[in-house]
């Protein structure tokens, strides 16, 4: 781990159009990430392809296809330095045909930061990214309401949205009113880093004073090493160079390791974060690491790392205990639908539903059920149609949540409460 200040990683989640890239690349402007010069060679660009009103946010889109649609498609990864900490700011896809980018997002998470259209209100993807947030072990929101310029920073009107998303919250986090709810105008840099004399009305933490309030993460260095596969490089002089966030354990130059579910084993040669060689890598870093033994070919987006010694698991089939978020009629024994954990993402098929439960107190409320619908809390063995690596949440809880999508919507989310691991 580079030595200095802490490090954490920051998702910006939230409705598509919520203003979440224009926000983070404001704040990256106001302290001093990017130049004059980098504004004026972006507003040249965006001038000519006439997206004058994105010009904060093509610090973070940076595809061609991103920037002509005004919408952001992948994640984006950027190094944001506060007094405090050094931040990894993921920059999330809002929109729903990218919700799969959204939730590799959300597990590599520590922190969130909500942002919210003030004007627009709670909508569609603002519920679901907050609930993906809980399933992913996210425990520090904090929310930013957006757009408050068009609003004509009325605090009454405020109010009224914050109450709305302090309800909506709540379904996820029981303890939302205690959170954050920073009136912001991420295009004039309102309550970023400097308190806005339109809102002397709120007294609050600007957004940065709330970042750098946030507690410092715990780090699960005793724990199996678990490095998720995000992509995998071939560069030249220097060979294969997979990537990804290191979830749990440690990783050190030197390393015998095996990627799972691709079973084949390597030597980590070096590892880097942020450009910079490490003598080890500790849980939230995110890395790029250079394997000796193995071919780009051989492994893939959704394998995970770990030590020969402590491989990551293989499932035949796993327990889970789910809430099912939507579905037009009713989920039984035989649907298949497709499971998003980590950075994988594979068919499923619902072998057995258990039982359904109480979704407020747990208990079983019915044995065997023949379905289940939205609402519902359940345990059900779900059986993956193709190779996965889940764990267990009394092994690695990093690793153990998922969520389930069909029909271009989230059907359910849940945890890996046991498995039946391959031989």
């Amino acid at each position: 781990m580079v030595e200095g200040k802490p490090h954490m990683n920051l998702i910006f989640i939230g409705h598509v159009d919520s203003g979440k890239s224009t926000t983070v690349g404001r704040l990256l402007y106001e302290v001093g990430s990017f130049s004059e010069q980098d504004r004026a060679k972006i507003q040249k660009e965006i001038e000519t392809l006439g997206k004058v009103e994105f010009e904060f946010a093509y610090f973070l889109d940076t595809s061609g296809e991103e920037r002509k649609k005004g919408v952001t498609i992948d994640l984006s990864h950027v190094k944001l330095s506060t007094e405090k900490y050094d931040f990894t700011i993921i920059d999330a896809p809002g929109h729903v045909d990218f919700i799969k980018n959204m939730i590799t997002g959300a597990s590599e998470a520590d922190a969130a930061v909500l942002v919210v259209d003030a004007k627009e209100g709670v909508m569609q993807q603002t519920r679901e990214h907050v609930y993906l947030a809980r399933v992913f072990g996210v425990k520090n929101l904090m929310i930013a309401l957006n757009k408050m310029d068009l609003l004509k920073y009325d605090e009454a009107k405020y109010k009224e949205v914050r109450d709305a998303v302090i309800k909506a919250v709540k379904i996820s986090y029981p303890n939302a009113e205690s959170f954050n709810y920073i009136p912001i105008a991420s295009k004039e840099g309102a309550n970023l880093t400097k308190r806005s004399d339109k809102m002397p009305w709120y007294t609050g933490p600007t957004l940065l004073e709330a970042l750098n309030a946030l507690p410092v993460p715990e780090r699960p260095t005793q724990l199996a090493l678990r490095v998720p596969i995000e992509d995998v490089y071939s560069i030249q002089g220097v060979g294969t160079v997979p990537v990804g966030k290191v979830v749990s354990g440690i990783m050190k130059p030197g390393d015998k390791i095996i990627f799972e579910p691709s079973h084949v084993q390597g030597e980590v040669k070096s590892v880097q974060m942020h450009y910079q060689n490490l003598d080890q890598a500790l849980p939230g870093d995110n890395i790029g690491f250079n394997v000796r033994g193995i071919e780009k070919d051989q492994i893939k987006r959704g394998d995970v790392a770990g030590l020969v010694s402590a491989p990551p698991a293989v499932v035949t089939e796993f327990t889970a205990q789910i809430i099912v978020l939507y579905h037009p009629t009713a989920i039984s024994a035989g649907y298949s639908p497709v499971l998003h954990t980590h950075t994988a993402q594979v068919p499923i098929k619902f072998k057995k539903i258990l039982k359904k439960l109480d979704p407020k107190t747990g208990n079983t409320l019915e044995e065997n059920p023949a379905t289940i619908k939205q609402g519902d809390a359940a345990i059900v063995v779900l059986e993956p149609l193709k190779p996965l690596s889940i764990e267990k949440a009394t092994d690695i809880p990093q690793l153990a949540g998922f969520a389930i999508r069909d029909m271009g919507a989230t059907i359910a989310a849940g945890r890996c409460i046991d498995s039946v691991k391959k031989v």
